[in-house]
């Protein structure tokens, strides 16, 4: 074979090479994250959008109907403990006691009279038992005619003095009478609304017929939220475990709350999912700033957490806990490792994977798969 042909064959092979090398796949440009120790907080959350709510709410109303006499509030006022908000039309009720404390005098003053009697007439007797006794001046029958008028004047005092605590039971009367005639605050709170106007005729709810409360009051120096948790989550959620609160009117998380009760029962509503109703309550001042009653809250109940462990982030992580981990040569493998706590952003790794091993994150583009050469983004 002449330098003319060899020349000829090693141009043919270099074509060759060039044309092969020029076809080969491109490498797939992905994602990745190389694995480190960090937090993971094994969570969870509600299934529906949670409420906040008072710690306190009382709707109330006047025990008996009546025209509004007084009002003594408006929407917003801060009230204390035991102070009248409103007042159903009563004088007929203030009458009574009156009258029953004048009924009281009376009778106190009619047992002092057969108290005082029934004194002298045990003395008379006394006197009329000695005579007999020791001069005989006096008859027998005399003797018993005066004792017997002494004790009928004692049991006339006790009468009376029984007298004096019938009319003081019948004062109580009176006065429960006038309170129910009083809307009285049952804690100290805030007046969210007032339903009233002076001269209306308010009424109790007759039962099961729910009516607007003259007045609702709102205790709002602490806050819960309430939301459902899926039957199956709430089994593992145990009252005074650490929760955060999100709220759509807020960006920030706020983590000072506590699980403060578990419903002892699951809600069974038609087309929905059963659920447990779960309460938090936020116990930082801090955080109870700017809520209100009725904002919609989200909660995430901690169940457990580790400060530094091996994790994957949940975007790398497909089926049946496998990754396709990208090796010295930048091709992908698949790779199963055992899970341990989890949550929405990442999940423990207990072996299978080690620290500094490369996972790819975008596990969904288009010609990602095992055996695919690739080239990390930077």
């Amino acid at each position: 074979m002449n330098s003319k042909t060899l020349i000829v064959a090693a141009l043919l092979i270099v074509i060759a090479a060039l044309f092969f090398y020029s076809r080969r796949p491109q490498p797939v440009e992905v994602e990745a994250y190389t694995l480190a120790e960090g937090e993971v907080r094994a969570t969870v959350a509600n299934t529906r959008v949670g409420t906040i709510k008072a710690c306190r709410r009382a709707y109330l109303a006047p025990a008996t109907g009546g025209q509004v006499a007084e009002l003594r509030v408006k929407e917003g006022d801060k009230v204390k403990q035991g102070q009248v908000l409103l007042e159903v039309w009563n004088q007929d009720l203030k009458a009574q006691v009156v009258l029953q404390k004048a009924q009281i005098n009376a009778s106190r003053a009619s047992a002092e009279q057969a108290c005082q009697l029934a004194g002298g007439a045990e003395r008379e007797a006394a006197r009329m038992t000695e005579l007999q006794k020791h001069k005989n001046v006096v008859s027998v029958e005399q003797v018993d005619k005066s004792v017997t008028g002494g004790k009928s004047q004692r049991a006339a005092c006790k009468a009376a003095l029984q007298a004096i605590d019938v009319a003081e039971a019948q004062l109580d009367l009176a006065e429960a009478a006038v309170q129910r005639t009083l809307v009285k605050a049952p804690f100290d709170g805030t007046v969210a609304e007032v339903n009233a106007e002076l001269g209306e005729f308010v009424t109790p709810s007759p039962p099961g017929i729910p009516t607007l409360p003259p007045i609702d009051l709102l205790d709002v120096s602490c806050l819960t939220v309430s939301a459902p948790i899926d039957e199956v989550d709430a089994a593992s959620i145990k009252a005074g475990m650490s929760a955060c609160v999100s709220l759509d009117a807020f960006p920030d998380k706020r983590c000072s709350g506590i699980v403060t009760r578990v419903a002892p029962y699951v809600l069974e509503k038609e087309k929905q999912a059963r659920t447990v109703e779960v309460e938090v309550t936020l116990r930082d001042p801090k955080d109870l700033a700017e809520l209100l009653p009725g904002y919609s809250a989200d909660i995430e109940v901690l169940l457990s957490q580790k400060d530094r462990t091996l994790r994957l982030p949940a975007e790398a992580i497909l089926e049946n806990h496998r990754v396709l981990l990208i090796d010295a040569d930048n091709v992908l493998h698949e790779q199963s490792f055992q899970p341990g706590l989890s949550n929405w952003s990442f999940t423990e790794v207990l072996s299978g994977l080690k620290a500094g091993d490369s996972v790819v994150t975008s596990i969904g583009k288009e010609g990602v798969a095992a055996g695919v050469m690739v080239s990390v983004k930077p």
